[in-house]
């Protein structure tokens, strides 16, 4: 049995593998610009990230005052 006999059968499977990788990636980049987008949305209606440490936190409180 030659090795190309297959061949057509591999290089769909390659392809496929591919496409889907490209779908992935580019999904993942897609999503990742709109979560920015509405991060910067919400930031400048004036909410802030949880992830603010205490010490922004506290100057932020006595700037306030």
């Amino acid at each position: 049995m030659p090795a190309t006999a297959h061949i057509d059968f591999i290089v769909a499977a390659y392809a496929a593998g591919l496409i889907v990788i490209v779908a992935l990636i580019a999904w993942v980049t897609l999503d990742y610009r709109l979560q920015r987008r509405i991060l910067a949305e919400l930031e400048r209606q004036g909410l802030s990230r949880r992830s603010t440490t205490l010490r922004d936190a506290s100057q932020a409180v006595r700037e306030d005052v």
